[in-house]
């Protein structure tokens, strides 16, 4: 109703809270109460003047209504009845008018030059000239566009070429006007205000003159700009929610009232803006001020039985409002508050002893004021209504969140509900916001992203739940459901790792610098679980496992690790170390790798339990087909606040373990710890092999990886490293001789790298005929796959040799006559164990324990010599013996293997690919 206060109400529509409107009526019934005078004021000082008007008494009552509200809320509600009526009284007053035009139209006249509406107070009399006894008197209208009042003056041209009509302004509801004003005429600002229909004789080429003596546009208008003005006008569908601590029946009083007050508000909006446009003519709609009618309210005169009632209503409903808006808006911000939601808004929690809101309502003062010193309700509205229709959108969107998310919590009590309601009220929220202002709707957007963002970082002091988690949930189910489908490809592979810590007296973990190393690792993202177990029954020792549980989040807080705690508790360490391998994660997001420290102290008595924990963890992940990584040393490691300048990450690849010897260094260096450190790799060849070409070999392999690392070929005799391996398979330099006698493409060479890297799966695999007759058995051997069933049991997968040995198959040439099988080399490769499988036993340092401990020494000192200053090296991790008499012997063979180097991580694969040449 506050669009009756203005002369043109579709031009102006506003908040019914807003304050800065009350002036205009009181200005209008007591215009001596003017303090800045608009008598002899024209254009835009003249509209200065009636703003400021606005800005000096609109304060003035604003004060007045925020003391009325401080006082009590129980006036405002006593008075609720008697803005009620006047609102009921002044609509049915306009409804009434409209009918009495259709008999009698009231007296509103309208002065027209051509097309063209002109300034009422640049006339007396709607003529240019009059007859007064016989003689011919100019006018005040002739006066105003020509230089004097003589019948012979020189007058503008548009003046002399187009007639003086007289229309109505209110020409009834039965005068067919509706047609003329159905359709849209937006106007520049600046514009004349024209009718549609009448002649005008105006020359295009001439440029205006005289702008001041017609009613002119003052705003550019456009169908989605008066979309965000009169939007805040029907704006009060949360009224019933925000006061929902003082209804008696929230849950039956706020769906009646709100659907109740939407519809009969819709009908009284609509039902106007048909009746005026039905009754008003078009040029009075566009004028806003008035300037062409004598600043009379339009509304006022169409109403019966006297203006006065759209006066008195209007300016008494429209406090009532603000006052129902400075009651309403004070308590949400209280209740805000007072939740602890936004942590800096907590001092507006506080109020009287009585629970009003002092501070709440003293910033909700201070908002209005704001509104009110800018004066310009156009400029207020389109605000106003991003932040409308942004609460709006979030209210459908969380309705509609609740229902597809199926919470059990949310149980509307209306029964006409559904999902889709909302969502369709979310998009017209959203489409409305960018089409009233796309650059306003950014901007809101942009504020409510922040504060939502600030409470994410801050965090509410009472937790209330949020759709958002409620869609991650449903998103983490529907991942994990896809990730059970099958295995992932070899690129999308990536250490998944569980940290086994263990903890002390006082539940605090005993290795963070394991934690440290994780976060180095995890440039590969992927999932993390720190587990550890606490020793007793979990009635007993629950309060023990909740302290170890706080004591692993802080440390992972601490070093950044991004991931999961896990505490078990059971009957001996052992077995709780076992159950956290088992059944860590969920589904298919599972961890694949397994990092535990290397036991010290190890050799002393006291300590034998911790080793023998250790080989079983050994077993277990080999079981698992999980990769295996061992750090030694591990308070040597740096912290994620070190910086390495210079150095080398040396891997000593001596035997193929599906890439992790490869992966993993690069992924440490995508951390700023590791970043300026360069890779080497070394791999040993014996001394009869061709050392140069197994080098050219390895750089060709890296280089289709795409990893950047100095390859270094080491030659040691076959005695020293006969023992290290298990099965002879093809070398490199064997299969690329084969490649060039086949005579594959480039491409096919390329797969054939890859090929190599393959062999966990045995699907690619070559069997090396001693005897190839032409080249198309040497295609036919080359391409033969090992049957799955035939394949090794993934509790045992072979390795593929990177060593060079002089018994290994020589490459045949296809001409070359069938020879017979080598009986000795056979027996040779049945001969040396595999140290990484563990096929001989330890029990006794038998002359075969001797040899491998010849081959940890040997292998030692020309690890040590030439990776002595490296700041980490990489080792091929045996496997553990298959009878526990012999876990000493295996100790003391690791223990003898990595004597004199600072940082070590033994590292075993889990028996498949884990780095491809393929993007």
């Amino acid at each position: 109703m506050t669009k009756l206060l203005h002369h043109t109400p579709p031009h102006s529509p506003s908040s019914t809270s807003d304050p800065s409107i009350y002036p205009s009526c009181q200005i209008y019934i007591v215009p001596q109460a003017a303090i800045f005078k608009i008598e002899g004021l024209e254009g835009a000082e003249a509209e200065a003047a009636l703003l400021n008007n606005m800005r000096v008494y609109g304060t003035i009552v604003l004060s007045f209504m925020a003391l009325v509200v401080f006082v009590g809320v129980k006036y405002v509600n006593k008075l609720a009845l008697v803005f009620l009526a006047c609102v009921i009284l002044s609509i049915l007053a306009v409804y009434a008018g409209v009918i009495k035009t259709a008999l009698d139209p009231p007296v509103f006249p309208v002065c027209l030059l051509g097309n063209r509406t002109i300034l009422s107070k640049g006339y007396d009399i709607c003529a240019k000239v009059i007859e007064i006894d016989n003689d011919t008197v100019t006018t005040k209208l002739w006066r105003t566009f020509c230089d004097s009042d003589s019948i012979n003056a020189t007058c503008d041209d548009y003046f002399n070429t187009n007639n003086v009509t007289e229309i109505q302004g209110i020409p009834g509801v039965t005068s067919g006007i509706l047609a003329e004003n159905l359709f849209g005429n937006y106007l520049e600002k600046g514009m004349f205000l024209e009718k549609r229909g009448l002649p005008s004789d105006a020359d295009p080429d001439s440029p205006p003159a005289g702008s001041n003596r017609y009613v002119l546009a003052d705003i550019t208008s456009f169908f989605t700009l008066l979309v965000g003005i009169y939007f805040p006008s029907v704006t009060g569908i949360m009224a019933g929610s925000n006061r929902s601590g003082d209804l008696r029946d929230a849950q039956k009083s706020i769906p009646i009232g709100t659907i109740a007050a939407i519809t009969t508000t819709s009908i009284v909006y609509m039902s106007s803006v048909v009746l005026f446009g039905a009754c008003i003519e078009g040029v009075v709609l566009r004028d806003k001020f008035g300037e062409g009618v004598n600043g009379n309210l339009v509304i006022g005169t169409l109403a019966w039985p006297s203006p006065w009632v759209i006066v008195f209503g209007s300016f008494f409903s429209t406090c009532g409002a603000g006052l129902q808006s400075l009651t309403g808006a004070p308590r949400l911000l209280q209740a805000i508050s007072r939740d602890g939601i936004i942590p800096f808004l907590r001092v507006f929690g506080h109020g009287k002893a009585n629970g009003e809101p002092t501070w709440a309502l003293l910033l909700t003062a201070s908002i209005c004021e704001i509104g009110i010193i800018i004066a310009s309700l156009d400029a207020v509205a389109p605000i106003l209504s991003m932040f409308f229709l942004m609460c709006y959108m979030f209210v459908n969107l969380a309705c509609a969140l609740q229902t597809l998310l199926r919470t059990p919590n949310w149980r509307p009590r209306f029964k006409f509900y559904h999902w889709a309601l909302s969502f369709l009220g979310m998009s017209l929220c959203l489409s409305l916001m960018f089409i009233c202002s796309w650059y306003y709707a950014i901007v809101a957007m942009g504020i409510a992203t922040c504060i939502y963002k600030y409470i994410e970082f801050c965090g509410a002091e009472k937790e209330w739940g949020d759709g958002i988690r409620g869609i991650s949930l449903s998103a983490a189910r529907f991942a994990l459901m896809r990730l059970e489908e099958g295995p992932p490809h070899t690129k999308n592979w990536r250490p998944q790792i569980m940290v086994l810590v263990s903890v002390d007296a006082e539940q605090n973990v005993e290795q963070p610098r394991l934690l440290s190393l994780t976060n180095q690792l995890k440039a590969g993202k992927g999932l993390t679980i720190v587990g550890t177990s606490v020793q007793g029954t979990f009635l007993d020792n629950y309060v023990e496992s909740q302290r170890a549980d706080q004591s692993l989040r802080k440390l992972m807080e601490t070093e950044k690790v991004k991931g999961f705690s896990q505490v078990v508790i059971s009957s001996n360490l052992r077995d709780g170390t076992s159950h956290l391998v088992q059944v860590g994660g969920l589904g298919g997001l599972k961890h694949n790798t397994v990092m535990v420290c290397w036991p010290k102290n190890w050799k002393q008595p006291e300590y034998h339990q911790h080793f023998r924990n250790f080989i079983e963890v050994v077993r277990e992940t080999t079981v698992a087909s999980m990769a295996l990584l061992v750090p030694k040393n591990i308070h040597s490691y740096p912290s994620n606040g070190e910086r390495f300048t210079e150095g080398h990450i040396d891997v000593w690849w001596i035997v193929h373990d599906g890439g992790m010897l490869m992966l993993l260094p690069f992924l440490l260096r995508q951390h700023k710890v590791w970043r300026k450190c360069k890779m080497r790799i070394f791999t040993v060849a014996q001394m009869d092999d061709n050392s140069i070409q197994m080098k050219k070999d390895l750089i060709i392999f890296l280089y289709h990886l795409r990893i950047d690392a100095e390859v270094e070929v080491v030659e040691m005799h076959d005695s020293d490293v006969s023992a290290y391996t298990y099965e002879k398979t093809l070398v490199m330099e064997q299969r690329s001789q084969i490649l060039k006698q086949m005579h594959l493409t480039k491409n096919e060479r390329e797969r054939e790298i890859q090929s190599i890297t393959d062999s966990s799966r045995g699907s690619i695999r070559r069997k090396n005929q001693p005897g190839l007759r032409s080249q198309q058995s040497m295609e036919e051997a080359s391409v033969a796959e090992k049957p799955e069933d035939e394949s090794v049991a993934v509790s045992n997968p072979k390795q593929v040799q990177l060593i060079h040995s002089k018994n290994a198959a020589s490459p045949t040439s296809p001409t070359s006559p069938p020879a017979p099988a080598d009986k000795g080399q056979t027996a040779n490769a049945e001969a040396g164990k595999d140290l990484f499988n563990m096929k001989p036993e330890w029990e006794n340092l038998n002359q075969t324990d001797l040899r491998r401990m010849h081959t940890a020494m040997r292998l030692n000192e020309v690890i040590t010599k030439k990776s002595k200053e490296a700041k980490l090296v990489l080792l091929n991790m045996p496997g553990p013996p298959k009878n526990r008499v012999g876990d000493e012997n295996y100790m003391e063979f690791l223990e003898v293997l990595t004597e004199g180097l600072n940082r070590v991580l033994l590292v075993r694969g889990g028996g498949r690919e884990v780095i491809t040449i393929y993007s």
